[in-house]
C-alpha cells in the first residue's frame, strides 16, 4: 500500500460524493500579520482591535479573503493537486466573522464533471463549505477546476455540467448581527465616500500598483497550505506551455482587493461574490493594478445604516496608463476576449456604511 497521496485525477471524481478534507487550521494573529505583509491589506476592521470593538465585534476580524484562502487551501490536496488551472467561482458567501484563534475545516461535494475535447483533461465542479470549531458555517462556495486525466487514451464520456447560481441576491447576503455603526468614524479609514456617494456605472481607478515577487507568492501559497503543483514545482513546470510556475489566483484576488482600498476605504467587508474569472495567468515579476466598476447598489433588508454595493473588481498587470483607458475585453478573430493584461474579473458584494 502506498503511503503517499498522488492526488485525485479526473477519473477519480464521482458526482454526488463528499470529500472530507484533512488538516483543520487555527488562524492566528501571526497569520493575520503575515497576510498584511504579503498583500498590503489596510482595511481597519482586520487591522485594529479597537476599531472592530467600536463596531460591536469581539476584536479585529480575520480578513474575509484570508478566511477564504484557509478554507480553500484544505481542498487542494483532494481536488486540485493535479490541476491544470483553477477556472472560476460562483455563489461565494461569507456567513459569519472569523476571529484570530478560530479553527476552520472544510468539506466539499462533487456537483459536476465534464471531459474536455482533447481527452487529456476535464473540468470538475465542487461545492465547498468551511466551518469553525463550533460547527458553524463561515463560508460556502462553488468552484470549478481543470484537472489532468490519469489515462488520456481512455475516454470517460463524462458530461455532467451543473446549473450553478448566476448571482447572489441581496437576500442571500449575511450581515453580521453584532455590527453597529454608532461608533463608526471616518478618520480610522481615511475615506470620505459612503454608500450613497457611489453611483451605478462609475469606474474607479485605484491608482496604486504592486509588483509581486517570487518569494512573496511562495510564502503566501505556503501560508494557505495550498499544495497545487503548478504553484510549487518549477522542475515540472519547465515542461508546461508557460515554462514556469503559475501564481495562485487567490493571492491575485487578495492583492488586487488590497489595492482597491484607495477609493473603497469605508468598506466593512466582503459579503459574497457572484462569480470570478482568472482571465489570464499571473507570474512573479508582474505588477498588478486594480479597477472597480459599480454594478448595483441595494439597501439591506431591516438595516438603514448600511447598504450593499455590487462591484466588478478588475485586476490588470503591467498597464501603462499613458496608453489611455483600458478595455477589459478586445476583439480577436471575431470574438470578444479578455485583454491579455487583464488577470482577474471578480463580481462581488461589499458592505458599506450609509
Amino acid at each position: 500500500m502506498s503511503k503517499t497521496n498522488p492526488g485525485n485525477f479526473f477519473e477519480d471524481f464521482v458526482v454526488g460524493s463528499e470529500l472530507v478534507h484533512a488538516v483543520p487550521r487555527t488562524i492566528t494573529e501571526g497569520d493575520q500579520a503575515l497576510y498584511v505583509a504579503l498583500t498590503g491589506d489596510r482595511f481597519p476592521l482586520h487591522c485594529s482591535a479597537e476599531f472592530a470593538r467600536s463596531l460591536g465585534f469581539q476584536r479585529e476580524t480575520v480578513n474575509d479573503l484570508l478566511t477564504f484562502h484557509m478554507v480553500f487551501g484544505k481542498t487542494v490536496n483532494d481536488i486540485s493537486l493535479n490541476a491544470v488551472a483553477n477556472l472560476g467561482y460562483a455563489a461565494v458567501r461569507f456567513l459569519r466573522p472569523v476571529y484570530p484563534g478560530d479553527t476552520v475545516r472544510t468539506v466539499s461535494k462533487v456537483v459536476g464533471k465534464k471531459e474536455n475535447r482533447d481527452g487529456k483533461t476535464g473540468v470538475v465542479w465542487v461545492r465547498s463549505t468551511g466551518t469553525n470549531q463550533r460547527g458553524e458555517e463561515v463560508l460556502d462556495y462553488y468552484r470549478w477546476v481543470m484537472v489532468h486525466k490519469r489515462d488520456p487514451e481512455t475516454p470517460t464520456n463524462a458530461n455532467d455540467v451543473p446549473d450553478l447560481p448566476k448571482a447572489l441576491s441581496v437576500e442571500d447576503l449575511v450581515v453580521p448581527k453584532e455590527l453597529s455603526l454608532e461608533g463608526f468614524q471616518n478618520w480610522a479609514t481615511g475615506g470620505r465616500a459612503r454608500f450613497d456617494d457611489y453611483q451605478v456605472g462609475e469606474r474607479i481607478d485605484h491608482v496604486d500598483g504592486m509588483t509581486i515577487e517570487e518569494s512573496e507568492h511562495m510564502l503566501a501559497t505556503r501560508l494557505y497550505q495550498n499544495t497545487a503543483k503548478v504553484h510549487f514545482d518549477q522542475f515540472q513546470a519547465r515542461n508546461t506551455r508557460f515554462k514556469r510556475r503559475l501564481m495562485y489566483g487567490g493571492h491575485v484576488i487578495s492583492v488586487v482587493r488590497s489595492l482597491s482600498f484607495n477609493g473603497l476605504e469605508n468598506s466593512l467587508g466582503i459579503l459574497g461574490w457572484n462569480g470570478g474569472t482568472h482571465a489570464n495567468p499571473t507570474f512573479a515579476g508582474d505588477t498588478l493594478y486594480a479597477l472597480t466598476e459599480v454594478l448595483d447598489k441595494q439597501p439591506i433588508p431591516g438595516r438603514d445604516d448600511v447598504g450593499a454595493l455590487r462591484l466588478r473588481l478588475v485586476g490588470v498587470k503591467d498597464w501603462d496608463r499613458s496608453e489611455g483607458e483600458l478595455s477589459i475585453k478586445i476583439e480577436k478573430d471575431g470574438k470578444q476576449v479578455y485583454d491579455p493584461r487583464v488577470v482577474l474579473d471578480l463580481d462581488y458584494w461589499v458592505l458599506m456604511p450609509r
